[in-house]
Order: structure tokens, then C-alpha cells, then sequence
């Protein structure tokens, strides 16, 4: 059974309480200083990232007990067998953050019986607030937005990213960044998978693609995208999972474009290894 409006509106209540609870907590350590430690060569973690994330597991475990919660530092925070599940990044972007790059965010997503019903993205640097509720379209600072109306990849501003393994493997990116950025408008790179997709959402950015995403990555992301009106999908254009590990999001009009060009670097790749 659906959770009903009632239950979602709570729901997004608490998860937006949470975000600006968080983002408050990435305020305070960009402004005073923090540590920063190594998980691998290229992928960190701060304070910072520690601190949201038990502020924010705190919230949402006062006010939902029984409820999951899966969230990138500490992993699955409960054993509960709830149909709920919240999916959050309390600091999505800790690369640009521990060098002082003003591009971050915390996210969370409220998953039920498999499918996201609510996302919040909050970007404390710019106070933009992005919140979706499945069937109820998405917002930016409680203004509707939607998705760009680019028709051609040739006129798209697109962004991608990479992931931390990029210097050790073959299957990094790289090929496909070049391509796209002889086919497209302009690239970039913002180094925070939720903040492009919130930036597909009201139309910033026309397409966006990137391997080896996590959910607490993409669960909130996706739903503010689709509410929005874009599309998205594994690189083959078929059903996206947040458990996945490719994504392609778009407006919906450049899409199947983009597809044919991974699908054409993938086959070139392929080639190549027999």
C-alpha cells in the first residue's frame, strides 16, 4: 500500500528539517575548520561528513523508530524490517568541500517497498532547497520548476562526473567525456552527482550521465528529475535502480541521443578487447 498524502507530507517534513539541520552543520565547519581523512587515494572524509550525518540519523530516528536508515558514512543504521527506508549523503560534494569549493549538498531520500516517495536536496551554500513528493512534481524554494526544453544534443549543456577509482581502471569515464564534448553544447563537472540532477530538474543542465553511483547518491536526485518531467535511465535506456551502477538523466528530448552515444563507445570498447 501507498503511503498516503498525509504520511508523505510528514515524511517531508522531517526529511526537510533534517537537510537544513545538516547543512547548518556544513555552515559551521566550513566557516571554523575541520580534518580531513583519506578512505582511498582520492576519496575523503571530514568531520564535517560525520557530524551531519549523526545529526541527521538522530532526527529521523526520533521521529520514525522503526523506520530503515542507510546513510554513506555508517552504512545501514538499523536492522529494522520497516517498508521505509531513508537513503541520505549527508555531505555530497566532500571533495569541493574539503578544499573550500562552494559546491555541496546533504540529500535524502525516503524509500518505500522499493520506490523513492520523497527527495530533499539541500545546497547550503546557495540556501537552494530542492524537494520532490512522488505525484506532486518538484520545487525549488517552494517554486515549481521543470526540466530545460533542448531538443538537440548539439544544443545541450551537459555534466558528468567521475568516480574515485578513475586513476586505477580502463572503465573511467574519460572516453565517454570526450565524445560528448565534441557532440554537446558545453560540459562540466561539478563534483556532486545530487546537485546535477537537481540542475537537470530546473532545467541548468540538459543531460547528465556517470558509473558508479550509490544510492544515497541518486535516491533523492532521480525523484526530483522525473517529478520535474525528465527521464531517467541506465545507460541502455531501460529501467533506472538507485542500486544500480550507471545513470543517464535528461530533459527526455536528448535522451535516446545520449544513449546512442554510450552505447557506441561501449560497442567501440568492446571491440577493442576482442
Amino acid at each position: 500500500m501507498k503511503p498516503s498524502r498525509i504520511e508523505l507530507d510528514d515524511l517531508t517534513k522531517i526529511a526537510i528539517e533534517a537537510a537544513q539541520l545538516g547543512g547548518s552543520i556544513l555552515t559551521d565547519y566550513a566557516q571554523k575548520g575541520f580534518e580531513i581523512h583519506k578512505k582511498s587515494k582520492i576519496n575523503l572524509v571530514t568531520e564535517a561528513d560525520l557530524a551531519s550525518e549523526k545529526a541527521i540519523v538522530g532526527i529521523i530516528s526520533q521521529a520514525f523508530p522503526s523506520h530503515q536508515v542507510l546513510a554513506e558514512e555508517e552504512g545501514l543504521h538499523t536492522n529494522h524490517k520497516s517498508p521505509y527506508k531513508w537513503i541520505i549523503d549527508p555531505l555530497d560534494g566532500t571533495t569541493n568541500f574539503a578544499h573550500g569549493f562552494p559546491l555541496y549538498n546533504v540529500s535524502i531520500g525516503v524509500e518505500h517497498e522499493g520506490s523513492v516517495e520523497v527527495g530533499v536536496v539541500l545546497d547550503p551554500t546557495r540556501n537552494e532547497l530542492f524537494v520532490a513528493k512522488k505525484g506532486s512534481g518538484s520545487t525549488l524554494n517552494n517554486k515549481a520548476i521543470h526540466v530545460s526544453a533542448t531538443q538537440k544534443l548539439g544544443d545541450a549543456l551537459l555534466v558528468t562526473g567521475f568516480a574515485y577509482d578513475v586513476h586505477t581502471v580502463a572503465d573511467n569515464n574519460l572516453k565517454e567525456f570526450c565524445e560528448f564534448s565534441l557532440r554537446a553544447r558545453g560540459m562540466r563537472r561539478t563534483g556532486t552527482a545530487a546537485i546535477d540532477l537537481c540542475y537537470i530538474a530546473c532545467g541548468r543542465f540538459d543531460g547528465f550521465w556517470e558509473l558508479k553511483l550509490n544510492p544515497w547518491d541518486t535516491a533523492a536526485g532521480k525523484l526530483i528529475v522525473e517529478e520535474a518531467g525528465g527521464r531517467v535511465t541506465n545507460y541502455k535506456g531501460e529501467l533506472f535502480s538507485i542500486y544500480g551502477q550507471d545513470l543517464i538523466a535528461s530533459n527526455g528530448l536528448i535522451h535516446e541521443g545520449m544513449v546512442s552515444v554510450l552505447n557506441e563507445i561501449r560497442a567501440s570498447q568492446e571491440a577493442t578487447k576482442s
